[in-house]
């Protein structure tokens, strides 16, 4: 899955949601549990924090919404610079450290990034429209710019996995043996 240490079968990202609401069953995750899934240092994520990234844990735990924005600002940062995620993502949500003043929910946009994501994989046609057909706008135009954010992050993906394709061009040349 986008941003995650999480292996599963392409065909079974449509099952991601299940995926992780199992996970907060016992009420949130600690940050080594967070920075494992998200194949990160705890550090990062404490840093992340720190900026206003991410809200602060409660009681020392993180929420599936909190872990959602850790999954997006990683899968994201690969190509872009941490700034322009935030920025990215404030376009939408405003304060990134208050959850108040949110357009969606961030464990809601990660799913609808997942699907995008899936549909990319596929070589299907990703509808963001079609995605976005259940979403009730809390302010009217938050539907554009969530559909906008949403196909930025969907381009974002389509170039990390470019540069990885690239990256493997590059070792099949076998060109730091030739020196």
């Amino acid at each position: 899955m986008p941003g995650t240490t999480i292996e599963m079968d392409i065909a079974e990202w449509k099952d991601a949601d299940r995926t992780l609401e199992a996970m907060f069953l016992s009420g949130g995750l600690v940050l080594s549990q967070a920075a494992r899934l998200a194949g990160l240092a705890p550090y990062d994520i404490q840093n992340w924090v720190r900026r206003g990234f991410v809200s602060p844990p409660r009681h020392k735990r993180y929420s599936r919404k909190q872990l959602s924005r850790i999954f997006i600002i990683n899968m994201l940062r690969g190509t872009l610079q941490i700034e322009r995620v935030c920025a990215l993502l404030s376009y939408i949500n405003g304060d990134l450290s208050d959850e108040r003043d949110d357009s969606i929910d961030d464990s809601r946009l990660y799913m609808y990034l997942v699907r995008l994501c899936a549909a990319i994989e596929l070589d299907e046609k990703a509808d963001i429209a079609a995605l976005l057909a259940d979403y009730k706008e809390p302010y009217p135009g938050t539907a554009r710019k969530v559909a906008h954010v949403l196909e930025i992050m969907a381009t974002v993906y389509r170039a990390a996995g470019l540069c990885r394709k690239a990256e493997d061009m590059i070792m099949d040349l076998d060109i730091d043996k030739r020196g």
